[in-house]
């Protein structure tokens, strides 16, 4: 076996120095394959070993139980001894239990009787008394707590409390998405909060250019039915955002918020129809403005 295992370790030596000279006439993929091989080839040997010193040990058992005066019968005991009979299933759950086995009935059998029927004096089991006991502490201490000192919050209670920190989170989720808004997911809104805001950026960012009605000064006039570059929401917050240089509009994306900007294209359209004083003539084409929808 020793000369087995020499030799084989010789042959993966010299096959990875083989491997290593002749580098480039295998492949990766086939480099792995052969390494695994390797690898399951030492793996099986060991465990051939193993199974050898395993028998060998066995052998030397024998020898020396024989050298000692031991039968063929007391040697195998020694080498296989008897395993442990297993307990019935029945006692060990009677065990855990605390019962008494079906043996046992007529011993535990009550004197009386009635109408034949006999009763047995098998109590219930400890365990069962002291988790029925821990039952009635827990309630006792549970009225306490919750119903005499208030120390804990009664599920009514605990449900409101639930509903106000919904409301902040609520509040603080919002207050993150309408600033992910953008030219594609803008929506028409009549929310009085909305238009307030859009007035208030328009009055300070917008009305140099288009008047503070939005009656047009440089800019467009914005109160009629007019458009240059559409009347969509999506259209007026695109104009807004990238603005139109050619026509000297700049862009407000990096001085604005999409929020801001939402708010300041729902404001543009809301003021359709308002004909405000000294209006700028009509440019660009006639559309047909967006219907409003109350989104609160």
């Amino acid at each position: 076996m020793k000369r087995r295992l020499f030799i084989t370790t010789t042959i993966v030596i010299a096959a990875q120095q083989s491997f290593a000279q002749g580098d480039g006439m295998l492949s990766d993929e086939m480099k792995n394959y052969i390494g695994y091989g390797a690898i399951v080839t030492m793996l099986l040997l060991f465990l051939g070993v193993m199974l050898v010193l395993l028998r060998t040990f066995k052998v030397l058992t024998r020898v020396v139980l024989k050298s000692q005066g031991y039968t063929s019968q007391q040697i195998e005991a020694e080498l296989q001894p008897a395993r442990k009979e297993k307990k019935p299933k029945g006692e060990v759950w009677n065990k855990l239990l605390s019962l008494k086995p079906l043996s046992e009935e007529k011993s535990l059998l009550i004197p009386h009787e009635y109408d034949g029927i006999q009763e047995l004096n098998n109590p219930t089991p400890a365990w069962f008394m002291y988790l029925f006991y821990s039952t009635i502490v827990f309630a006792v201490a549970y009225l306490l707590i919750y119903h005499v000192f208030d120390l804990g919050q009664s599920q009514y209670a605990e449900y409101k409390t639930e509903i106000v920190q919904a409301e902040i989170e609520k509040k603080i989720y919002l207050s993150k998405a309408a600033n992910r808004v953008d030219e594609s997911t803008v929506k028409v809104s009549t929310d009085p909060s909305v238009l307030a805001g859009g007035k208030g950026v328009f009055k300070q960012s917008c009305a140099p250019c288009h008047g503070d009605n939005g009656q047009g000064v440089v800019g467009p006039n914005l109160t009629d039915e007019y458009w240059l570059h559409g009347n969509k929401i999506s259209d007026v917050f695109k104009t807004i955002k990238y603005g139109v240089l050619a026509k000297g509009m700049p862009t407000w994306e990096k001085q604005l918020s999409p929020k801001q900007i939402a708010d300041v294209a729902n404001y543009i359209l809301s003021l359709k129809g308002t004909h405000p004083a000294g209006a700028k003539e009509p440019q660009g084409e006639k559309e047909v403005a967006e219907k409003l929808v109350a989104k609160k």
